[in-house]
């Protein structure tokens, strides 16, 4: 470019001698037909340029295009689960899908609503693509059986790649879809059926048991293995939760590295949120004749002793220890349970993770989850409709604390005290041990 410009300043030049000038014109004339030919090289160059990245790349070479019939697997999906009658009836269904016949039909029905991406498209040749329950039914055979992903080839005609997009775009489909009801923190109506549930198995404001299970993380980085690796063997993820008698989990808090223990995953979890916050749900309940006003939950011994968790009394001493002990290590078991049935549903999750980020992981736990509590939801018999709208109850931010005046946050420090109570724990437990032996002579 610098030869280009050099060559139009050169007829800038005065000359004094005519011969000279006439020469140098002559020269001048010369110079212009070059400047032009490289004026129009360079013009051709700019343009094979755009038209080489406007232009569609070949195939990867030593590619192999696989004939999959994507519509004849549809219809074969269809026949066999969808048709009247099918091939497979519901008892097959429920045993494969882990759910019934019309539960994951409405699921497929708002995940395509939901995320464009699920829809059925032509491609460039207008040949139908897949179907948005051909992408679900993969989805769910890798999360029920924890296969790989090439594997579901064979059930759904959908390649390795194209299977990986639509698996994360389905878990956090589901996440954003029914996270909000089937995640949600007790509701004023929730709390009153969790109490009665417990009050009938001799703990009276019992919101549920809670612990901890470790999800191990098989291609965790190199990096991170020993910040991610605990007691158990090799790198793991930790999942908190909360599970009622149905086993329906109250509260779900994952992501945490598996070095960490329950207190470490206590301090940094959201489970008292609300009620820090004052906008719990108001409770009340009377046990051996003293008044309480804050529910609690069955724990190992490893959490602390607050008036917000009961424990088991290591090594009891007297029959009415002994039962106590027996009765609250029993019904902690809800959550125990919980996990297994969780594990058993989903085999995804009892086996090692196979995925590399963190972000995956989570929407995947999350996921199951919320699967988990919309199958207990749609079996468990009961006639209710729930109020799931909680705009009054909604929990304080930071920034919300940020802004209190000195009043509310002395009263926000309080409810820390109470539930951090050494005092309250042991008269609860106390009270627990007479109602409950109580309770075992009135039988």
């Amino acid at each position: 470019m610098n030869l280009v410009v050099g060559l139009f300043f050169r007829k800038m030049v005065l000359f004094d001698d005519d011969d000279d000038l006439e020469r140098e014109e002559e020269e001048d004339s010369d110079h212009y037909m070059i400047v032009a030919a490289l004026l129009s090289d360079i013009a051709d160059m700019e343009e094979n340029e755009r038209t080489k990245k406007e232009k569609r790349r070949e195939s990867v070479p030593g590619h192999i295009v696989v004939p999959r019939d994507i519509y004849g697997t549809n219809l074969r999906i269809i026949a066999q689960y969808f048709a009247d009658p099918p091939i497979y009836n519901a008892k097959f269904f429920r045993r494969r899908y882990r759910m019934l016949r019309e539960l994951f039909l409405r699921i497929v029905a708002e995940v395509e609503a939901h995320d464009d991406y699920f829809r059925q498209k032509r491609n460039a040749c207008g040949v139908p693509g897949a179907t948005a329950l051909q992408k679900v039914v993969g989805s769910f055979r890798m999360l029920a059986y924890g296969v790989p992903v090439d594997s579901v080839d064979e059930i759904v005609s959908l390649a390795q790649s194209t299977m990986i997009d639509i698996f994360k775009k389905f878990v956090r489909a589901v996440v954003e879809i029914y996270g909000d009801q089937y995640l949600r923190a007790p509701n004023v109506e929730d709390t009153k059926r969790l109490i009665a549930m417990n009050s009938a198995r001799g703990f009276h404001g019992m919101l549920g048991s809670i612990d901890c299970m470790h999800w191990r993380w098989k291609n965790c980085p190199t990096a991170w293995k020993g910040q991610y690796t605990g007691h158990v063997d090799g790198p793991t993820m930790i999942l908190e939760a909360v599970a009622s008698q149905y086993l329906w989990i109250w509260h779900s808090f994952f992501g945490l590295p598996g070095s960490l223990n329950g207190i470490n995953v206590l301090q940094r979890s959201p489970l008292f949120q609300k009620l820090t916050s004052g906008t719990a749900p108001e409770l009340e309940y009377v046990v051996n004749g003293n008044k309480y006003t804050m529910g609690y939950y069955l724990a190992d011994g490893i959490y602390p002793s607050w008036s917000t968790f009961v424990k088991t009394i290591s090594n009891p001493e007297g029959n009415k220890k002994k039962h106590f002990s027996t009765m609250q290590e029993a019904v902690r078991k809800d959550v125990e349970r919980a996990f297994g049935v969780l594990q058993a549903r989903f085999a995804m999750v009892r086996g090692p993770a196979r995925w590399w980020d963190k972000e995956t992981i989570w929407y995947i736990m999350t996921a199951c989850v919320i699967l988990h509590n919309m199958i207990i939801d749609d079996e468990r018999g009961e006639d209710v409709d729930f109020e799931y709208d909680q705009d009054d109850t909604e929990v304080l931010t930071k920034a919300d604390y940020e802004r209190r005046d000195p009043l509310l946050l002395r009263k926000f420090l309080a409810i820390h005290r109470r539930i951090q109570s050494r005092h309250t724990h042991d008269q609860l437990r106390d009270d627990l041990v007479e109602h409950l032996w109580a309770r075992h002579d009135a039988q």
